[in-house]
């Protein structure tokens, strides 16, 4: 299965290098978030140019970018300004409109590209893939039902009730534990369907969870594949909240069989980029559990930020690299880490009034790294930065782990 860009450079794009036109190397983003953000930054580090197609006059990669290109993601003129910046483009989320990468592939190298963005915006894509997937991956996803129409959701409470209980999920446009709702019996699974508008869904059979993990990837236009250890991921409320990476925060047969397979996937959708493939991990009564794969995101991921202070290489480096047509290196964690994830909450006190967090203590522990990604208003539930925790052994790495989370009050405390 191929999913690779119209366009693959025909040489690699060095960075300060300059065209016959005077045109320094740039290279485009699609987005303007905190990943396109620190993606804009591993590029400049690196000599390149950079420009940001994004809609927010103040957004985090456009601030910082050479050429911030303000329009919507759809616009035809906005993508042709792109285009023609640009020798090369990525994208930092994967809710960007699949046909502009289409339209951008015709004319430059796109890593990743239209299609497999396109599979991972659709859970029952998604899916689909991982199923065709499966015997290559040695990994497959939880049972699973689509429903797309009352006759289907009628099957469903007809023949699957081995679904139940279940976790309805839109197909589309869910993130951060939206569009999901859980659903224990028949009447609440109709219900629930009718609640989210009977748009597209998924019903995924609920199972006995221990533990979830992610592993981060990166493939190059020529097949070229290298990655990094699988992160063990704390969720609170459906967003991540801790990260755990280092050796020996999962069994070490489960997490060379993630490695394994997050890598079958990537070469099975012919995948050019940094790929972020996250896992279950069920108790099936054995020692270590079963994994099972959950979904999938075409770009680097929140649970890879630590790379950025605990690896030679970070995963925006890598994503650098890939869509380039560079060298990619094989990554390594120089020290254990612990990311904290910092959403809006932590600006506001127990009585709901804004403040300033404790940084001055919170950068007075040891290996500690704060990361804010230059947006202006501190909302519940929005991401504003990150903490990455690191040093020469998991018990220190742990214990000020805890001590900031602490004194910002972090949810996930108890699972540090």
């Amino acid at each position: 299965m191929s999913t690779a860009s119209h366009v693959a450079p025909t040489a690699p794009i060095f960075p300060g290098s300059v065209d016959a036109a005077g045109q320094r190397a740039t290279l485009g983003v699609m987005g303007g978030g905190q990943l396109g953000r620190m993606f804009v930054h591993a590029a400049q580090r690196l000599g390149y140019f950079t420009a940001v197609l994004e809609p927010d006059a103040q957004s985090p990669a456009g601030l910082v970018s050479h050429h911030h290109i303000q329009t919507s993601y759809d616009d035809p003129t906005g993508l042709a300004k792109l285009a023609a910046l640009c020798q090369a483009i990525t994208t930092e989320f994967e809710n960007v409109p699949a046909q502009a990468l289409q339209t951008l592939a015709q004319t430059r190298p796109v890593a990743p590209g239209a299609a497999v963005v396109g599979i991972a915006q659709n859970r029952i894509e998604e899916k689909a893939h991982f199923t065709a997937c499966a015997a290559v991956s040695g990994v497959s996803c939880a049972p699973y039902a689509v429903l797309e129409t009352p006759a289907q959701l009628q099957a469903v409470l007809d023949d699957r009730a081995d679904l139940l209980p279940g976790i309805l999920k839109t197909a589309r446009m869910g993130y951060d534990g939206k569009g999901q709702v859980r659903v224990k019996t028949a009447a609440e699974l109709a219900a629930a369907w009718a609640e989210l508008g009977g748009v597209a869904c998924v019903l995924e059979k609920m199972l006995p969870l221990t533990a979830e993990c992610s592993v981060l990837v990166a493939r190059g236009w020529n097949g070229q594949v290298v990655s990094f250890a699988p992160q063990r991921n704390v969720h609170v409320g459906g967003i991540l909240a801790v990260t755990h990476a280092y050796e020996g925060n999962m069994p070490l047969a489960l997490a060379d069989r993630a490695r394994d397979a997050a890598i079958a996937i990537a070469h099975h959708l012919g995948y050019v980029g940094v790929l972020c493939v996250e896992f279950f991990v069920v108790d099936d009564g054995s020692a270590h559990g079963d994994l099972v794969v959950n979904e999938m995101a075409p770009r680097p991921h929140n649970s890879g930020h630590y790379t950025i202070d605990a690896c030679d290489a970070s995963q925006f480096d890598l994503q650098v690299h890939a869509m380039a047509s560079l060298p990619l290196p094989q990554p390594r964690q120089h020290s254990p880490a612990i990311m904290l994830n910092l959403l809006g909450d932590v600006w506001f006190d127990a009585d709901g009034q804004l403040r300033e967090p404790d940084w001055y203590s919170v950068l007075s522990l040891p290996g500690v790294h704060l990361h804010l990604y230059g947006k202006l208003d501190a909302r519940a539930g929005r991401k504003m930065g990150h903490l990455t925790i690191t040093g020469s052994d998991v018990a220190s790495v742990r214990a000020v782990a805890r001590r900031a989370a602490e004194l910002l009050a972090l949810p996930g405390l108890e699972d540090i």
